[in-house]
């Protein structure tokens, strides 16, 4: 299993970052594939998700700031931020759409992101 994040950063409130996830083919292929995020001291959350077609559903507080999309040639699933705030701050995932955060599905490293006021 490949899970590799890029593209966090440092930025100021109203600024955007484009990340990066490239996942492996088995998981890519099969499965819808999501953005999930954890500030500290917060449990992980989901941030949206795409399906294999395409089809896009996000979180309502990202809603009109975030994008989410794929490629599936390049097994890679991005998301696109703007407007940025404080309250963004935390540690980006990706992984495929309903893994599990107790343990059972792997994760990888994340990528951190932070919105300074």
């Amino acid at each position: 299993v490949q899970l590799v994040e890029s593209g966090g950063g440092l930025v100021q409130a109203g600024g955007s970052l484009r990340l990066s996830c490239v996942a492996s083919g088995s998981i890519f292929s099969i499965r819808a594939m999501g953005w999930y995020r954890q500030a500290p001291g917060k449990q992980r959350e989901v941030v949206a998700f795409v399906t294999k077609g395409g089809d896009t559903n996000y979180a309502d507080f990202v809603k009109g700031r975030f994008t989410i999309s794929r490629d599936n040639a390049k097994n890679t699933v991005y998301l696109q931020m703007s407007s940025l705030k404080p309250e963004d701050t935390a540690v980006y995932y990706c992984n495929y759409f309903g893994a599990s955060s107790d343990g059972s599905d792997y994760w990888g490293q994340g990528t951190q992101v932070t919105v300074s006021s």
